[in-house]
């Protein structure tokens, strides 16, 4: 038995490494080509590692007509508006489905869960129709920041209900004995109480806006004060025809691009792990 153990544990380490070696090789060679002189990253076979380590492309990155301050400024922007409110809109509906009483509770929360059958592409047009004509909301960040307060998205709704769930009602009880109303309680108890599941819906809500693409280009298109940092690098990067973004430029752009995400993930692992795990448990 000792043998078959230690037989198993091999195979799954050797597995788990060879996972990791493919997925982290895309990385590997974006941040070895980002250190590499103009030289060695249109050498001819590709070097897997620089013959020198340069900045150049870092520095030329900079230096180049993408604003990289003004782009990132608006994504930062974008960012903090949505970490703020999806965690907290979210929450809020959540509390309601998980703690409070009211007639149709399971009817309203099975139809927020069937929103998300719904396809992205199919609410695009009538959304930008809204926004651009109906509120006149053109070439503004307000489309991207104020559905935020709105709900927060079916799926986070269902992972901080789930969550919240499993606080005792014997707690809740005891703050109505206390004086407190049900807000009282939510930010009190419900939300200290919620942090793991709050932090993993903040880290979603930072990688899928700062990630995100197709909405900053549709809204914010024909404003070049309002692009984000991945409109701005991909119109640039679209109109080089002279080739003024040789690969290791373009390799530190993305290096500098995956940093922020790399630090949120590594800053809030063990939320992020603990609220995938008592999000998902029946409480």
């Amino acid at each position: 038995m000792a043998k078959k153990s230690a037989a198993r544990s091999l195979i799954s380490i050797f597995f788990l490494t060879l996972t990791t070696i493919v997925f982290l090789f895309p990385v590997f060679i974006m941040v070895t080509r980002a250190c590499m002189t103009g030289a060695d990253a249109t050498n001819i076979p590709a070097l897997l590692v620089p013959s020198v380590f340069s900045w150049e492309g870092f520095a030329r990155a900079f230096q180049s007509d993408i604003d990289l301050l003004l782009g990132l400024r608006n994504t930062m922007i974008l960012v903090v508006s949505n970490c703020i409110l999806i965690p907290l809109s979210s929450s809020l509906c959540a509390f309601g489905f998980a703690k409070l009483k009211f007639k149709g509770k399971e009817f309203w929360f099975f139809v927020a869960l069937c929103t998300t059958m719904i396809p992205t592409i199919v609410t695009q047009i009538p959304l930008y129709r809204l926004f651009t004509r109906t509120f006149g909301w053109k070439d503004s960040l307000l489309p991207l920041i104020v559905p935020s307060i709105f709900g927060g998205g079916a799926l986070n709704i269902f992972l901080i209900r789930q969550y919240m769930r499993g606080i005792p009602n014997s707690i809740m009880e005891a703050a109505k004995i206390d004086g407190a109303n049900w807000f009282s309680f939510f930010v009190q108890f419900a939300m200290p109480m919620s942090k793991p599941v709050v932090v993993l819906v903040m880290v979603q809500t930072f990688m899928a806006v700062w990630n995100d693409f197709m909405g900053p280009l549709v809204y914010l298109r024909r404003a070049p004060e309002m692009k984000t940092l991945g409109v701005e690098i991909y119109t640039k990067f679209l109109s080089d025809r002279g080739g003024k973004y040789p690969p290791h430029v373009r390799m530190a752009i993305g290096v500098m691009l995956t940093v922020p995400p790399a630090i949120m993930f590594l800053c809030f692992q063990k939320e992020l792990v603990d609220g995938v795990a008592m999000s998902g448990m029946k409480l």
